[in-house]
């Protein structure tokens, strides 16, 4: 199964801005649908933003269209999130996941595979 690692995280003032990352182990990655969703405390984790396997498609929770943009680049391995007018709202655990099994989802249960995620802290 593929493994997933993210970066990019941190801590940033509102308005800024942060650019995740999420490393694949697979080869080859565009085999993947891929997806960003996050978990702020307390609440349950939320979908943001999908990816389909050639990068062509993309899709977006409404929160965060036109502030967030989804891409990847298949001969690296890797999937990015630009993340940009940050408010403290976008404070979670950040998490990248994979799957095999749709083209495009928003349903975490439609990903097989997930990363251990990063922390992003927006300040106000």
């Amino acid at each position: 199964q593929v493994q997933l690692v993210e970066s990019g995280g941190g801590l940033v003032q509102a308005g800024g801005s942060l650019r995740l990352s999420c490393a694949a182990s697979a080869h080859p990655f565009n085999i993947y649908a891929m997806a960003w969703f996050r978990q702020a405390p307390g609440k349950e984790l939320e979908f943001l933003a999908g990816i389909d396997r050639s990068g062509e498609s993309t899709w977006y929770v409404d929160s965060v269209k036109g502030r967030f943009t989804i891409s990847r680049d298949n001969a690296k391995n890797t999937m990015y999130l630009q993340m940009n007018v940050l408010k403290p709202e976008d404070t979670a655990v950040y998490r990248c996941a994979a799957s095999t099994i749709v083209r495009t989802s928003s349903f975490q249960n439609d990903f097989e595979a997930w990363g251990q995620g990063t922390q992003v802290t927006v300040s106000s």
